[in-house]
């Protein structure tokens, strides 16, 4: 297995650099789920409870539509990803470029992936998907490219004994959350997985939840351990869970999309820099001549990017970077432009 796979953002983001590689809105959490947060401590002396546990799926469900019976709480999208074997799925296909954790746990179990790869604007053809799968996993948006698929090209994946995973860590930061399968009943062996870490700075945390029918679900979480998550992880998805909840996520998502509107201007009018557009995520995917020689730059001048070649279907020429306010982004905007200048000189 590639060790590139394990390759994240945070390793990027070396402590002292100005983040431009994690996509994480804020340095935490804000002020009212902090209180919430602390408040929860009290609860620490005792075991999570199936009483918390229900609250929290009852919260989840109301937003999306959904039965409590179909919602999962996790410790993180990426233990979701940890528990697909369980599945036992015969043959996997994963959809790159994307996050590659799913990967990463397939191949460890020892599970066959297809890397299936979108064409060049990393869109993705249902045909692509070979038959023999069943078990497809994509993001949706997804990470690092900022694509947005139609949610009926995702169903067209679905069909009998095939598990559809549809990874939704970014879905809330996309205005209506346009797209997402959250709410979808009816698609058969669909699972959709959703992060709180983005819009809440909460990866230290690690919460989240999954989507599906009881049955599904039921598999998914047949190894778990008893206790899998905290109750700091089931006060914080019950409160990101509720209306006032929702309606600053959405706030948040116009927001991000105004910035990362004026980053796309303001790259564009960078030498040899190409953004990756449609962009529907709080990140853009850029490519970069020399992409590996302006990452080392940019951080010697202080500022972190993500490096992209990690994964599969990318280059050392590409590289994400978040969306931050234009106070922030006008600092990454100075030091590509700097570091950008001597090779444009040479031309």
């Amino acid at each position: 297995m590639d060790r590139l796979l394990r390759h994240h953002g945070d390793v990027d983001a070396a402590p002292g650099l100005l983040d431009f590689a994690v996509n994480v809105r804020g340095n935490g959490p804000p002020t009212w789920l902090r209180e919430r947060l602390v408040a929860a401590l009290d609860e620490l002396g005792r075991y999570p409870c199936a009483a918390q546990d229900v609250a929290a799926r009852a919260a989840v469900a109301t937003r999306h539509g959904r039965d409590p019976a179909e919602v999962l709480v996790l410790g993180g999208v990426a233990e979701g990803f940890a528990l697909l074997p369980a599945l036992v799925p015969r043959s996997a296909a994963v959809v790159h470029p994307s996050f590659t954790e799913p990967e990463v746990a397939l191949h460890r179990a020892g599970i066959p992936v297809n890397r299936v790869l979108t064409d060049a604007a990393h869109r993705l053809k249902p045909v692509q998907i070979p038959a023999e799968a069943d078990l497809v996993v994509l993001g949706n948006p997804t990470n690092p490219t900022s694509v947005l698929h139609p949610a009926e090209v995702l169903r067209a994946l679905a069909r009998p004994g095939r598990v559809l995973v549809v990874d939704e860590a970014f879905a809330d930061a996309v205005p209506g959350e346009r797209e997402s399968l959250a709410a979808d009943r009816h698609t058969p062996d669909l699972l959709v997985f959703r992060s709180l870490t983005k819009t809440w700075a909460l990866p230290g945390l690690r919460a989240g939840y999954a989507l599906g029918s009881p049955d599904l679900l039921a598999r998914l979480s047949a190894s778990r351990p008893p206790w899998p998550v905290g109750t700091l992880v089931l006060e914080a998805v019950r409160a990101c869970s509720s209306p006032a909840a929702v309606a600053e996520a959405a706030a948040a998502a116009a927001q991000t999309v105004r910035h990362r509107e004026w980053m796309v201007r303001q790259l564009a009018d960078l030498p040899g820099v190409t953004v990756h557009q449609p962009a529907a995520a709080p990140f853009l995917l850029l490519h970069v001549p020399g992409g590996e020689r302006v990452r080392t730059a940019l951080a010697d001048a202080g500022i972190a990017v993500r490096r992209a070649d990690t994964f599969p279907g990318l280059s050392p020429n590409h590289l994400r970077v978040a969306v931050r306010p234009p106070e922030i982004a006008t600092l990454l905007m100075d030091g590509l432009r700097a570091v950008l200048a001597p090779a444009e000189a040479t031309l």
